[in-house]
């Protein structure tokens, strides 16, 4: 217990990571890039053959279900003109604001959650409804860390800070791809842990993403970035999420060390 103790204090304390490029902002209009920046999906760590070969263990019937589910809601691109995504964008800003007004789905009042434009939907091209959903369950979840997440309320802020709903869909893109779920079978060591961690618990992907906005957030603070060193907290973030997740002790999402991080 005492080394475990210690080897999470030993992670948490590399959340200032090394400097790598600058964002350069860019519009992108396809599942396979991000929205806010030229960000490097293919940038993970070199495995021989042989460790891929052999990290890709029997899955389970159970595995292999989940496993499906999951790339099948990475398949959704978001519409607009579908009640049920205007309904989930609907639901994520009573969950954000409970005490304002809702706005029409084309207003000036959603940029206050993070947004570009007046138009929400115009922020999806690079994540899909996956996104929102994610979004949707870190507010029902963990109430305490989104709103403190969304109202900017820990430490010393960026005078240009990244904007929330828009970091969301960048996270969740990020997360796809360290996690490899856009290959039949995911070969990545991040990939096959994580499918262990689907076993026991459908939601993981949702769970860890909470974890992973928080753990950027923590990144963002901890380097003092400002706007445009997004993209690279966001490789520092990543790469955190791989070691974490490389631990031999870490069963669910809940043994992650950056869970901690977590409020509800």
């Amino acid at each position: 217990m005492a080394s475990r103790t210690l080897r999470r204090r030993l992670h948490h304390g590399d959340v200032d990571g090394k400097s790598h490029e600058h964002m350069e902002a860019s519009g992108l209009d396809s599942l396979d890039e991000p929205l806010l920046g030229s960000y490097n999906h293919d940038d993970r760590p070199s495995e021989t053959g042989l460790t891929r070969k052999f990290l890709q263990p029997a899955l389970s019937l159970l595995q292999e279900e989940r496993l499906r589910s999951l790339q099948q809601r990475l398949e959704v691109p978001f519409d607009g003109s579908r009640l049920q995504h205007q309904d989930a964008l609907k639901k994520l800003w009573r969950l954000a604001y409970p005490d304002r007004e809702l706005p029409s789905l084309k207003s000036e009042l959603w940029k206050d959650m993070g947004w570009q434009g007046s138009d929400p939907s115009t922020d999806f091209r690079g994540g899909g409804f996956i996104s929102l959903e994610n979004l949707i369950f870190f507010a029902q979840k963990y109430p305490e860390s989104f709103q403190r997440l969304l109202h900017k309320q820990d430490g010393i802020r960026a005078e240009w800070e990244y904007p929330f709903a828009v970091a969301g869909i960048n996270i969740s893109f990020m997360l796809a791809q360290m996690l490899d779920l856009q290959s039949g079978k995911p070969s990545s060591l991040a990939g096959v842990r994580f499918l262990e961690l689907l076993k026991d618990d459908e939601m993981a992907f949702d769970h860890l993403y909470c974890v992973a906005f928080r753990m950027m957030d923590a990144q963002w603070l901890a380097k003092r970035a400002s706007y445009m060193d997004f993209n690279d907290v966001l490789k520092s973030t990543r790469e955190q999420l791989e070691r974490e997740l490389s631990l031999e002790d870490v069963s669910s999402i809940r043994d992650l060390p950056a869970y901690n991080l977590l409020k509800w």
